[in-house]
């Protein structure tokens, strides 16, 4: 993995992975959070489309068909939680990758995140380096679905 010293390497490297024809989506009803994730990904050029809940993301995904390349999901969103807008996303968009982030570090819902779809479950907070990696992964090495269960 690749580290970084300082903030501006790392918005440097995310900025460089010229990310003009993606379209990243970010389900997070934490503003702060939000914030975090559109700092990292201002200046890189991708289509960042925020939803604060999950019932809105989820009459999203089912009345569009909006080209869609990643999905930063929390696990712990109102109304339509991670899990289940997961579930729902995964009908229509078998492929896209889906990032599951939550602060519970807790088998079970790890375990309910990957059966419904998720490709990564992963900790807050999560540090820029780790976004760097995983924008790299899913977006340019053409990574692969290994599952996928109803």
């Amino acid at each position: 993995m690749y580290r970084c010293n300082t903030k501006s390497e790392i918005l440097l490297k995310v900025n460089s992975l010229n990310l003009e024809d993606k379209k990243i989506i970010i389900v997070e009803d934490d503003l702060p959070s939000v914030r975090y994730y559109e700092t990292l990904l201002r200046n890189s050029g991708a289509g960042i489309k925020v939803f604060r809940n999950g019932k809105e993301f989820a009459d999203y995904v089912t009345t569009t068909n909006e080209k869609i390349d990643l999905v930063f999901m929390d696990f712990l969103v109102p109304i339509v939680n991670g899990v289940e807008c997961t579930r729902i996303f995964r009908k229509s968009r078998k492929k896209v990758p889906v990032l599951m982030v939550t602060g519970y570090a807790s088998e079970q819902i790890k375990r309910e995140a990957f059966l419904a779809g998720c490709d990564e479950y992963l900790l807050k907070p999560i540090f820029p380096e780790i976004i760097y990696s995983l924008l790299e992964k899913y977006l340019f090495e053409k990574v692969t679905r290994q599952y996928y269960i109803d």
